[in-house]
């Protein structure tokens, strides 16, 4: 998944674009090639390959947070951190990017949002992709990386956005059978079944101008690793819920993975877990990364979980 760029005016503020124009906009730059082919998930494979994308911070965030890297393990590890209010937490923030695509500069935006508006140290591992990354190896460093954020920074949140989504997620369900159970995770469009076979995502496809089945099966066979692809650390919505911390979902009726977010609500409150659901009507794949009223508004839901797991 690539995002497009979010229009920023010279003084770093970012501007709103209005939300119909959002849909016209990823058709005409063709947002979804890499998904709508094999063909075209294997040459985006190779271009990120041969072409790797810089994964830095952009020049300029907002000025109440502070950025600072480390390596831990193989991994480049950034942490945003709040310059003007105390320091209440942790949250690990597993950015999006159908497993192929690197974090990007909306990831930092807003990272940068949730560390300066709740007061968390935000850590952004920026973990191994396809064809070197699998689903096991995120999921370990992540839940590394969390029991690491609880030493440092005190209570921890797991947060992330579509492939991030399945990774927070695993990454959740496996904290929980090592006995932590998180305050709080928070997934915006998360992927969650890689065998893309609910029979509901052809009756949304039509609408969804960013992803697409067979794309996304091609990025999920090189993902699962040894793995079979219906395992809870690929595809965490065939894992037992049970015993997982409280859940913030976010999901847009217009994203081909929306029936598969409906069907981790239904799981999820089956097996008592506490879940606040937030659908977008009309909206597109994490619509809250978009420079849209929507968009911001959305930002805000994850701001506000985010400040109730951690208080």
């Amino acid at each position: 998944m690539a995002i497009p760029r979010e229009p920023v005016n010279r003084g770093g503020t970012v501007l709103t674009i209005p939300g119909v124009v959002v849909g016209p906009a990823l058709r005409l730059i063709r947002a979804n090639r890499a998904f709508v082919s094999e063909a075209g998930a294997r040459r985006r494979i190779r271009e990120r390959t041969l072409r790797p994308v810089s994964y830095g911070p952009p020049g300029t965030l907002r000025s109440d947070v502070r950025v600072d890297v480390e390596r831990v393990g193989d991994w480049p590890v950034y942490t945003v951190s709040p310059t003007r209010r105390p320091t209440i937490g942790g949250v690990v923030y597993a950015h999006g990017g159908g497993w192929v695509g690197e974090i990007a500069p909306q990831h930092w935006t807003l990272a940068a949002t949730i560390a300066a508006e709740t007061g968390a140290v935000v850590t952004l591992p920026i973990y191994p992709l396809v064809p070197y990354g699998t689903a096991a190896e995120a999921q370990t460093g992540v839940v590394e990386l969390v029991r690491r954020s609880i030493e440092r920074h005190g209570p921890t949140v797991l947060a992330g956005d579509s492939a991030g989504g399945q990774i927070a997620l695993s990454a959740a369900l496996r904290l929980r059978d090592e006995g932590v159970v998180l305050p709080m995770t928070t997934l915006l469009s998360p992927a969650l079944d890689l065998t893309w076979s609910n029979p509901r995502i052809p009756l949304v496809q039509p609408s969804d101008p960013w992803l697409a089945t067979p794309g996304g099966r091609v990025f999920a066979e090189h993902w699962r690793g040894d793995l079979d692809i219906t395992d809870p650390t690929v595809s965490p919505l065939f894992g037992d819920l049970a015993g997982l911390g409280p859940l913030t979902v976010l999901s847009g009726t217009r994203d081909v993975l929306n029936p598969d977010a409906e069907v981790l609500v239904e799981r999820a409150e089956a097996a008592g877990v506490m879940v606040d659901y937030h659908e977008g009507a009309g909206q597109f794949h994490v619509w809250a990364l978009l420079p849209t009223r929507a968009g911001q508004a959305a930002t805000q839901t994850i701001v506000h979980s985010v400040t109730r797991g951690l208080r």
